[in-house]
This record gives C-alpha cells, structure tokens and sequence, in this order.
C-alpha cells in the first residue's frame, strides 16, 4: 500500500554534469504532473512525465529539475550583420554632425555590443544529459517510493485498527439485535394490558404485530454484507494499488451503516450504528490519501 503525499530526491554528478531532481507529491483523484526544468529539457517534459506515470497512478506531483553543466563545450559566436551595420552609420552621421569629435569606432568598440555579437551554444541537450535526467529522476522517484511505502504502512496500521473497532460494533449490534423483537413484544403486550384494564388480549393479533415489527427492523441482511466488507478490506489492505478499491468499498460500508440505523427501532443499536458511522468515516478520510 502506498500513500498519495511523499517527497524524493535524485542526484546525478558525473563528467561536469551536476543535475538535482525533486518529486513533491499530494493526494489527489487522478493523475496530474507539473514539470518545471530548465529550458534545455523542455523538448523532453514528456519523457519525465512518461517516466512518472510509469510509478504512479493517482496524486498530483509537482517534478522539479535544476542542472549545471560544466563540461567544456563547443560554442559559437552569432553575429547581427544588420544591427552592426546600424552601430556604424550612427557613428558616421554623428561623425558629419560633430566633425570636432574624435572617432574611436573600432571593431571592438562593435564587439562589445551584446545585440550585435552574441555567444550560443552549437548544440541542445546532448545524450549525456539526458541521460543524466532519466538517472536523477529514477533516484527520485526510488526515494518517493520509499517515503510512500512508508507512509502507506502507517495508514494501513491506522486503518485495519479502525476496522477492528468496526468488527466489535457488529459483533455488539448482533448480539443485541434478537433482544430488540422480544422488548417490543413486551412492551406492547404491557401497553395494550393497561389500556384493557385486565382484559386479556388476543395473543394471535399480539403475535402478528411482533412479526410485523421484527420483518421491518430485521437487520440481518445488513450485517452480513458489513462482515463480509470487514474480510474483503483486510484482504485488499494485502495489495499494492487500493486507493480506487477501498474507496467503492467504504462506499458500501457506509450504505449498509445508514440502512442499519434507518430500520433500527432501538436506542442502543441505534447508538452503536452512529459509532459505526463515525469510525467508516475515518477511514473514508485516510482512503483519500491512498494511491
């Protein structure tokens, strides 16, 4: 089980290549990856978003790359013939206006100019640095795992504890649930004696109300399928990629809850049926941070 929320960090330090890759992630229904790197990898955000999606499935992860590459590189030198040729006439009418001024226009006065002469670099991302890339963001996404397994053991602990706590709930409503028929029996065998005034009552319409009553709170049907939840999310809690599981099942967990409380005519199951709810909730809760 993993969780949603974790952080890794990858390094990559080999022949002048210095490159950092971080991986923030938060809970979130599907997938969505925001990468943020330097200019040189932006033909190659795919392949990071590839590489991401290849380990999770859910959650929102923010990827995060910064390089610095010191290797000796081939550059070259970009020369803006226009604008050069602009410096120059400036200078020559300047020089018609002002003829007692000295004329100090040289090449390397044009040179100097950053709009003229510019450095560029004669090649893109090389093989080295992507390579350098896919190595920094496997490290990260390893150190992620490591953080969400962890995580994700400690979610589970709190889990299957809270179903735990679920499963003596059930256990108290069964126990109780068959002392619910016989109660109403009495009390309305006492009820209709006081209002008769030491009539006996027919025992056969006493009988029929009982029946009725008991058809109409039967929760049976209700326990049974909450048993049988609490054995399928003990054994899915076992798997690696539960998020979307134990979300339906909570689902159903809860449905049975409100049905249990809904036909209870009794203040005690009544009372355990919304401990119930509480504890189903908690663990909705947890089961958002679930990949």
């Amino acid at each position: 089980m993993y969780s949603m929320t974790g952080y890794g960090r990858g390094e990559y330090r080999q022949g002048g290549i210095e490159l950092t890759c971080e991986i923030k992630t938060v809970n979130n229904r599907y997938l969505d990856i925001a990468v943020k790197s330097p200019r040189i990898f932006v033909a190659y955000e795919e392949v990071v978003r590839g590489l991401v999606r290849d380990r999770l499935t859910r959650g929102h992860a923010d990827v995060y790359v910064s390089l610095s590459d010191k290797r000796e590189k081939t550059k070259s030198l970009y020369l803006d013939v226009a604008a050069a040729k602009a410096y120059v006439d400036a200078a020559r009418k300047i020089k018609e206006l002002f003829p007692e001024l000295a004329d100090d226009v040289t090449v390397s006065t044009l040179m100097r100019q950053t709009d003229i002469v510019r450095q560029e670099e004669t090649t893109g991302a090389d093989e080295e640095l992507i390579e350098a890339l896919k190595g920094g963001l496997a490290s990260a996404l390893e150190n992620l795992d490591v953080m969400r397994a962890r995580e994700g053991a400690k979610l589970a602990e709190d889990m299957l504890s809270r179903v735990d706590k679920i499963e003596r709930l059930v256990c108290e409503i069964t126990d109780r649930a068959p002392l619910v028929a016989r109660e109403y029996a009495k009390r309305l065998e006492e009820k209709v004696r006081s209002y008769l005034e030491g009539v006996n009552p027919d025992e056969t319409r006493l009988l029929t109300e009982v029946a009725v009553f008991t058809d109409k709170s039967n929760i049976d049907e209700e326990l049974t399928r909450l048993r049988s939840h609490i054995a399928q999310f003990r054994e899915i809690c076992g798997l690696r990629l539960v998020g979307r599981k134990l979300d339906f099942l909570v689902q159903e967990f809860n449905r049975e809850a409100n049905t249990l409380c809904s036909k209870s005519n009794d203040v005690i199951i009544t009372k355990l049926g919304l401990e119930l709810k509480n504890e189903i909730e908690k663990i909705r809760e947890q089961v958002q941070n679930i990949e």
